[in-house]
C-alpha cells in the first residue's frame, strides 16, 4: 500500500445449526472467512475493540485473488474486502459470554469511517425493492 493507511486482516466464522429430522440431533456447520480492511477508521476500529469471539456484521465485497505458495503454485483466496468508502463493520455485542457492558462498550455502528450512526437510508428492505432493475442493458 505504503500510504501510511492502517490495514486490518481478520478471519471470522458464519455458523449455522438445525435438527436432523432422522435422529433429532442437533447439527452444526462453521465456515472461516477471511476479511481485509482497508479504510482506515474500521481497521482501527477493529484493532481497538474486537475480540475473540465478538459477534459482528460486516458488509463488503467479496474479491478473489491470486497468490504464489512457497512451491510456486499458483493458489486463489476469496476475501470479504471493506474498502475505504464502501464497507460497514457494527460490533453486535461487546464480549463473548454476554458479561455485563460498560458504556465504553456500547454498540459501535461504523459505516465508512462514520462513528455511531445509521447508515442513511437503512431500511434495507424497501431500498432493495426500489434499487432493483432487472431491465436488459441493451
Amino acid at each position: 500500500m505504503g500510504s501510511g493507511d492502517a490495514v486490518a486482516n481478520l478471519r471470522i466464522a458464519t455458523s449455522e445449526s438445525w435438527r436432523d429430522k432422522a435422529s433429532g440431533e442437533r447439527k452444526e456447520k462453521t465456515e472461516w472467512h477471511s476479511v481485509v480492511i482497508f479504510n482506515d477508521n474500521l481497521a482501527k476500529l477493529a484493532e481497538q475493540y474486537l475480540k475473540k469471539g465478538m459477534k459482528v456484521y460486516l458488509e463488503g465485497t467479496l474479491q478473489t485473488r491470486k497468490w504464489q505458495d512457497q512451491k510456486g503454485n499458483d493458489r486463489y483466496t476469496t476475501e470479504i474486502v471493506l474498502q475505504k468508502f464502501r464497507g460497514e463493520l457494527k460490533i453486535l455485542d461487546s464480549s463473548k459470554d454476554g458479561a455485563e457492558s460498560n458504556p465504553a462498550d456500547e454498540e459501535k455502528n461504523v459505516d465508512s469511517g462514520r462513528f455511531g450512526e445509521q447508515p442513511a437510508g437503512s431500511d434495507y428492505s424497501s431500498n432493495f425493492e426500489r434499487d432493483l432493475d432487472d431491465e436488459i442493458p441493451f
